[in-house]
């Protein structure tokens, strides 16, 4: 099978002929002709595996071949994501697919001056890729229409919904032309997003060619029991026995991760950091470091889960396992990506038990654990099995002592002994209507 089989234009399987695409993976042989043909698409595979092309080379082709000229404010294909990375990421990667293409593309975020974007905007876009807050600013001040929209791509749609993004998902929706092409792709699709899909797209079609919520099969990954004050300790340590290679490191809060940072530089190593409280162009500055080798060492939180392409990632540690279990597959997906080998490596501590349960409950499968001489943790890390801690064994009830109870009185065993009742369920509205 090769991209010129998929009846994509000349010019396009040329340029993918010239950035290494020899051949297209699974999800771009069935996403594509899908595309072509004007299906609305729902599309599920693991993250490295061509997510990007499988949509932004049909939606190249289509803007080029149907539809009139774009006018001022309008936009004719909107991209939404979740984050600014991965905005700037799909922003790079849609330049490069469309070199010799007269389209328009440009990307629209929080965090920087709202005035370039207008500006970009008055001339019109074939292609505005954003992020629901910045989309809705925009729009609110009659800076884009959509009367010309011809195609949306929902991208990592269940992290705008994890990321509180609902309500801007659902007025941004609200907003579009109903006769629409829409496509919905991710590594990971949870209950929230099925309803989504069930009520925005049009008979879909429906792709996956991967195992749900599974993680990639080139990644070799296992956890490390330690202490929770010795996880800095423990990654120097393993930052000496793996060289000057790049890496990856996450860990689950802000000041976590500025504290990391600091640490790293006190013991002479070249490292940066992303993360929420940063100003968008201090982290596209640290994540343009990193890519380059300025910097040996990335400490991130979650915004970098998704969004982050580095081809020669050979190494991701999660200092700390992520609070939502699927962050745990957008994290490892940053190491292995195009066919190359990578490692992930998880420091765990006894606190973390359950966040470790739901992932393995995710993935299906339980991670290998591997003690690190000299870190054997004080607190164990209870086991898990099929992703569920083990429990330990209830202790006998002793026989009630009858006639210490007096009337009308209760006996404080039972009163801590009893079962709690079920909680009472809450009927809730859907969160997405027709």
């Amino acid at each position: 099978m090769t991209f010129a089989r998929l009846g994509l234009l000349d010019i396009l399987t040329t340029t993918a002929h010239e950035l290494g695409y020899s051949q297209p993976t699974p999800i771009q042989q069935q996403a594509i002709p899908a595309v072509l043909a004007g299906r609305d698409l729902l599309a599920a595979a693991q993250t490295g595996t061509g997510k990007t092309a499988a949509f932004a080379l049909p939606l190249l082709h289509t803007l080029s071949t149907e539809g009139a000229r774009v006018s001022a404010n309008h936009v004719r294909s909107l991209i939404l994501v979740p984050t600014r990375e991965l905005a700037d990421q799909l922003l790079t990667s849609l330049q490069r697919y469309a070199q010799g293409l007269p389209l328009r593309i440009h990307a629209a975020y929080g965090g920087v001056s709202i005035n370039p974007q207008m500006m970009k905007l008055r001339k019109g876009l074939d292609i505005l890729i954003a992020t629901p807050g910045r989309l809705l600013d925009l729009y609110q001040q009659n800076a884009v229409r959509f009367d010309q929209l011809q195609l949306l791509v929902l991208d990592e749609a269940d992290r705008m919904l994890d990321l509180g993004f609902a309500q801007e998902l659902q007025a941004v929706l609200g907003a579009l032309p109903k006769q629409r092409q829409t496509l919905l792709f991710s590594a990971t699709f949870s209950d929230a997003i099925r309803q989504l899909a069930s009520t925005r797209l049009h008979n879909p079609i429906s792709i996956d060619v991967s195992p749900r919520n599974s993680t990639a099969r080139n990644v070799k990954q296992w956890l490390i029991p330690v202490d929770k004050k010795r996880k800095p300790e423990l990654l120097l340590t393993l930052l000496e026995q793996r060289g000057n290679k790049p890496l990856l490191v996450f860990g689950r809060t802000r000041k976590g991760v500025q504290q990391l940072e600091q640490q790293l530089i006190a013991a002479g190593l070249r490292a940066d950091s992303i993360h929420g409280d940063k100003p968008q162009p201090s982290r596209l500055r640290a994540l343009a470091r990193f890519k380059s080798g300025e910097v040996r060492i990335l400490v991130a939180t979650d915004v970098a889960a998704r969004g982050l392409d580095i081809p020669d990632l050979p190494l991701v540690i999660n200092l700390d396992l992520p609070n939502v279990a699927e962050d745990y597959i957008h994290r490892i997906g940053r190491t292995g990506r195009a066919g190359n080998q990578g490692e992930a490596i998880s420091l765990v501590s006894a606190d973390e038990v359950e966040y470790l349960a739901a992932i393995e409950r995710l993935i299906k499968q339980t991670l290998p654990r591997e003690e690190e001489p000299g870190f054997s943790p004080e607190h164990r890390v209870p086991t898990t099995q099929a992703g569920q801690p083990q429990k330990k064994p209830k202790k006998p009830k002793k026989p009630k002592d009858k006639t210490s109870v007096g009337k009308g009185k209760i006996h404080l065993g039972e009163l801590f002994e009893a079962p709690p009742k079920p909680a009472r369920a809450i009927r809730g509205k859907p969160l997405f209507k027709k």
